[in-house]
């Protein structure tokens, strides 16, 4: 598998994580099968019973719905800033750079606290 195709599968079944509830029970069970258990279309096709068209249809509409879901909420790439900002402050205050420590937990919480349309 070439790296640009897992990382897309990585990123559909990231997203997956944070929206997989607002898309239909085949969606989920489609997009599942292909991100985390690695089936091919065929084999999803199988798996399902839907015709290998049909397992794309399904997995392009799972995907757009995700990344639109994405575009307006930004929960994904919040959890993304806060994860990467709280891992960097730890890194700090283990290094006793309780300056930087105490920045990175203050841009922190103005992630959590900034509005929807300021993200």
């Amino acid at each position: 598998m070439e790296r640009e195709d897992l990382s897309k599968k990585v990123d559909l079944a990231f997203l997956s994580a944070f929206y997989g509830g607002l898309l239909t029970e085949k969606q989920r069970r489609v997009l599942s099968l292909h991100c985390e258990e690695d089936l091919s279309l065929g084999e999803i096709a199988d798996d399902v019973g839907i015709s290998r068209q049909a397992v794309h249809e399904t997995l392009t509409r799972a995907a757009s719905r995700l990344e639109e879901l994405e575009s307006v909420l930004g929960v994904a790439e919040r959890f993304r800033k806060i994860d990467y900002g709280l891992e960097s402050a730890l890194d700090a205050m283990k290094r006793k750079d309780y300056a930087r420590a105490e920045y990175l937990i203050k841009e922190i919480l103005s992630i959590e606290t900034a509005e929807p349309s300021d993200r």
